[in-house]
């Protein structure tokens, strides 16, 4: 029995030592950041890859991007279920989900500045303002080409369609839909409305102009801001950090957007952005680390 009594106490002790060391590991593991993006938005996939690299890579967390509606993405990064969204456009587009969880949610800033949604035609049509569209209906064949149906600039679209008293239709379809059928108008030479926005590699691939519009109902510029669930600033003070400065000079989002249209994978596409941008990436992380 005493010989029983030795073997469980070097048992236990070597128990507690194994415990130990296994939590040393565990406080040395960095636990998972969930990011929050919409797969039909070039630029949320763009922002969203470049960022989670940098995590990984220079930060050393692991990242998991989780593609979802924007509504839910929202939603997600209030209830904790997502770390951050890169993807939050405001004041206007993300309005009334701002309204909706700005109790639960915290902004730390723009990641990309000079943000605009709105109607957006070839640069060749001689119509200038939405409040030409009426008088010209038959040119665009009564029709809005539109994005996913719970998007904001497509809720604004509505509003825009009551406001200006136009008969027009608008179709709902998703971001890459809507490109695909602003790129058969464009080869053939056909006048088309889609609802659109910049940052958008479509400028850089075609001539195109935003409708004017007088009424201000989608808004001035805006923003797109990189907002975090509070628990984060626990969890990953370092991302918090990171997340604070990271924003995006005019155009430099650009070529990854374009790199991606032409057929790179998001991941390469945002990976070699990085390779080629060292100085930015430093000025991002330096004191994160």
């Amino acid at each position: 029995m005493k010989h029983f009594k030795k073997l469980m106490l070097c048992g236990a002790l070597l128990a507690a030592m194994s415990a130990v060391g296994t939590g040393t590991a565990a406080a040395d593991t960095k636990p998972t950041i969930k990011i929050g993006y919409v797969e039909g938005w070039d630029d949320s996939v763009a922002t969203s890859n470049v960022a989670a690299q940098i995590i990984e890579k220079r930060l050393g967390y692991p990242v998991q991007l989780v593609p979802v509606a924007a509504g839910i993405m929202w939603q997600g990064v209030a209830r904790g279920d997502l770390d951050a969204t890169l993807s939050a456009w405001l004041p206007v587009t993300h309005g009334a989900y701002w309204d909706q969880f700005k109790g639960k949610v915290q902004d730390l800033g723009a990641n990309y500045t000079d943000a605009k949604i709105g109607l957006i035609v070839p640069a060749d049509v001689p119509e200038k303002s939405i409040a030409d569209l009426e008088a010209h209906k038959a040119d665009f064949a009564g029709r809005i080409v539109g994005i996913d149906a719970g998007a904001g600039v497509m809720k604004k679209t509505s509003d825009a369609i009551k406001a200006y008293n136009l008969d027009y239709q608008l179709m709902p379809s998703s971001g890459s839909a809507m490109t695909a059928e602003l790129a058969r108008s464009m080869n053939a030479n056909k006048p088309v409305i889609v609802t659109g926005w910049v940052p958008h590699w479509m400028f850089a691939k075609w001539k195109l102009k935003f409708l004017e519009d007088p009424k201000k109902v989608y808004g001035d510029s805006e923003h797109v801001d990189s907002v975090v669930n509070p628990g984060l600033d626990t969890k990953a003070p370092q991302v918090v950090a990171f997340l604070k400065k990271f924003q995006w000079k005019p155009g430099e989002i650009d070529s990854v957007m374009l790199a991606t249209e032409n057929g790179a994978k998001p991941a390469d596409a945002a990976g070699s952005w990085i390779a080629a941008h060292g100085d930015r990436v430093n000025s991002w992380v330096g004191g994160a680390q």
